[in-house]
C-alpha cells in the first residue's frame, strides 16, 4: 500500500500560533525556542507529523521574526504547500504581507489561517481582505479537531509524494 507524503511549512508573524497549531495537531512536536521580552519564541523551527488516512503529513514551523529571512528559505525548500497563519485579533503589518507575496512566489499551493477569531476584538473579514484570491479558512490553533479538519482539508488540494508499491 502507498504512503502519500507532504511538507507542509507554517508561516506567520510572531505570536500568530504557528508553534501552538503544530503542538496542537502532534503533541510530540519537537520546538527550538529561546528567552525573549514576553516569554519564548521559536528560533530556528517547530517540526510535527500527522497521519491523515494514508497521508503524512510532515509540519514545519518558521520563525517569526524578519531577521530569520535566512531560516525561512532554508525551512521552506522542497515544501508540497504552504500555510499562511494570519493572527485575526492584530493588522497585518508589512512583514505578513511580505510572507503572503513571498509565498505567491514560489508558486506552491498555499492556504491562510486566520488564527484567534475566537477572541475578543478579532476581525477576520478586516484581515481575509488583505488575501486577495487565498483561500481563507478560520482556524483556532488550540482546537484539535477544527485545524486537523482544515489542515486536511488543504491537504486533499495537494499532489501527494507516494512511497511504496503502488502495485501492492
Amino acid at each position: 500500500m502507498a504512503d502519500e507524503k507532504y511538507k507542509i511549512v507554517v508561516f506567520g508573524a510572531f505570536g500568530a500560533g504557528k508553534s501552538t497549531l503544530i503542538q496542537t495537531l502532534d503533541p510530540q512536536a519537537k520546538h527550538i525556542e529561546a528567552e525573549c521580552s514576553g516569554g519564548t519564541t521559536t528560533i530556528a523551527l517547530d517540526y510535527g507529523r500527522v497521519q491523515l488516512g494514508e497521508k503524512r503529513v510532515y509540519l514545519y514551523g518558521t520563525p517569526g521574526q524578519e531577521r530569520f529571512e535566512f531560516a525561512r528559505e532554508i525551512i521552506g525548500k522542497g515544501m508540497d504547500g504552504a500555510i499562511l497563519l494570519v493572527d485575526a485579533t492584530s493588522p497585518v503589518d508589512e512583514f505578513v504581507e511580505h510572507l503572503y507575496t513571498s509565498i505567491g512566489a514560489e508558486k506552491i499551493p498555499f492556504v491562510v489561517f486566520l488564527n484567534k477569531c475566537d477572541t475578543v476584538g478579532a476581525k477576520p473579514d478586516e484581515a481575509k481582505g488583505h488575501f486577495p484570491g487565498a483561500g481563507c479558512a478560520a482556524v483556532s490553533s488550540k482546537d484539535h479537531k477544527q485545524a486537523r479538519i482544515a489542515v486536511e482539508n488543504f491537504i486533499g488540494t495537494l499532489r501527494p509524494h507516494v512511497t511504496g508499491n503502488p502495485s501492492a
